[in-house]
Order: C-alpha cells, then structure tokens, then sequence
C-alpha cells in the first residue's frame, strides 16, 4: 500500500523528514503511538527490494501541491483513498446482508 502524506514545509528534504516523522508515529516508533503498520520505506530510500521503487516504481520523493507533479499525486491519493473506502464500504454492507440473512433463518 502507498501511503500519501500532505505536510507543510519549505523544502523538500523538510517534506521528506516531517513525513518520515508521521510514518514513524503509524509503526508505533514513538513509544506513545500504536503501531498501525509493520514498517515503511520511502521513495527515496535505496536498497529495498520489497517496498518503495522496488515494488511501485519511480513515484517523486516529495512535491508541491501547488505544481503539476503535486496536483497529480494529490489526485492519484485522493482516487486510493475513495477506492479504498468504496472496498471497505462494501464489504461492511455485504458483511450486514449476511447478517440480517442469518437473523432472519
């Protein structure tokens, strides 16, 4: 899974490290966070051969929303999450058909 992050900062290498910092909140490196995944890569971390370029390709390490190359990963983000939500969505409601089916038996 690919995991967007919007952060504000100046710089790019200032949008890398403040992701970086959320990312480590989501695999609980913060011993006040629960972890929510296993680990993460970054696109511009070399030498995975599982996540990150290795396993999606070339995505851009960091851009501004206000550009071209933003508005395009902002887009294909926002299009992840509604997919994903759709999936879940119908797996709740086909999940609640089956329940009331089996109330009803």
């Amino acid at each position: 899974m690919v995991i967007y992050t919007l952060v504000e900062a100046s710089t790019r290498d200032d949008a890398v490290a403040t992701a970086k910092a959320v990312f480590d909140r989501l695999v609980g490196a913060d011993p006040h966070s629960g972890a929510v995944f296993d680990y993460f890569v970054t696109f511009d971390q070399e030498g995975t051969t599982v996540a990150g370029k290795a396993r999606w390709g070339d995505f851009p390490v960091a851009a501004h929303v206000d550009s071209d190359e933003g508005q395009k990963i902002l887009r294909r983000g926002w299009e992840a999450t509604k997919s994903e939500f759709q999936r879940n969505l119908n797996r709740v409601q086909e999940a609640l058909n089956e329940l009331s089916l089996a109330m009803m038996r």
